[in-house]
């Protein structure tokens, strides 16, 4: 298959001039999602079932098109587009095949999954599309500075969100819906510390691939969950009076 230029270019800017919205309108609304849904909220899905659902599209998107890709691609290593298309589809396998059946959460509205589902679906497409059949790559690229260093800020970043998630989880009991205060990892430095993690995820990603759509994807990214991690801070400070007042947002002694 040959790279269609046409089609990563306009995904790309999608994405980007998505992402300014979405940032936009979550300045004026909270997304309805988790302690922010109303208890007289449309149609949900179970959190686990919603959860599959939307992230699923993401990883297999890339693994058809990686399956479906019998030639070589025009430059490269094949090796080396695979591997991070890889770093890719790892971060979605386990968030709809292991942090999806792990979760405790609440419902999430009807909306909100099929949104989801479209995003993650064109988003796939986009990114292993444009592994598979774009990117160019040199013979030397894993000695290439740039590219290990976005793989390592990748796996810190997958790090610190696997980890931060896996606190949340055990915050509460099974059936318990009360709210506690974090402790540990990077919710000592930060109250969106699943958020950052995952925003260093993908700006790894978009720093080892250097192309277009891994960029948008990344800035997408911060514009969708960096919000998020305000809204949670600010929601925390409201409800626990002894919340620390060290922690920022969402950047470490920054932000």
């Amino acid at each position: 298959m040959e790279c269609r230029e046409t089609a990563v270019s306009y995904l790309s800017w999608v994405l980007i001039v998505g992402g300014v919205a979405y940032l936009w309108i979550q300045t004026l609304i909270h997304t309805a999602y988790g302690r922010y849904v109303k208890a007289t909220a449309g149609c949900s899905y179970p959190a686990r079932l919603g959860w599959f659902l939307q992230e699923i599209p993401a990883f297999l998107m890339p693994l058809l098109l990686l399956l479906l890709t019998e030639e070589p691609p025009r430059t490269g290593p094949p090796t080396g587009r695979t591997l991070l298309l890889c770093t890719f589809m790892l971060h979605y396998f386990h968030r709809s095949c292991i942090y999806a059946f792990l979760t405790r959460g609440r419902p999430v509205p009807q909306h909100i999954v099929l949104n989801a589902i479209i995003f993650s679906s064109l988003n796939g497409f986009l990114q292993g599309h444009n592994l598979l059949h774009c990117v160019q790559l040199e013979d030397a690229w894993m000695t290439d500075a740039c590219r290990a260093a976005g793989l390592l800020l990748f796996v810190v970043g997958f790090t610190i969100n696997i980890h931060s998630d896996h606190i949340l989880r055990n915050l509460r009991k099974p059936g318990e819906i009360v709210y506690k205060i974090p402790y540990g990892g990077m919710f000592e430095f930060v109250s969106g510390a699943n958020f950052f993690g995952e925003i260093v995820e993908w700006c790894g990603y978009a720093v080892a691939v250097w192309s277009l759509p891994a960029f948008a994807f990344a800035f997408f990214t911060i514009c969708s969950i960096g919000p998020r991690a305000y809204q949670h801070h600010r929601d925390y400070q409201q409800r626990f009076e002894d919340y620390p007042r060290s922690r920022k947002a969402l950047i470490p002694f920054i932000l």
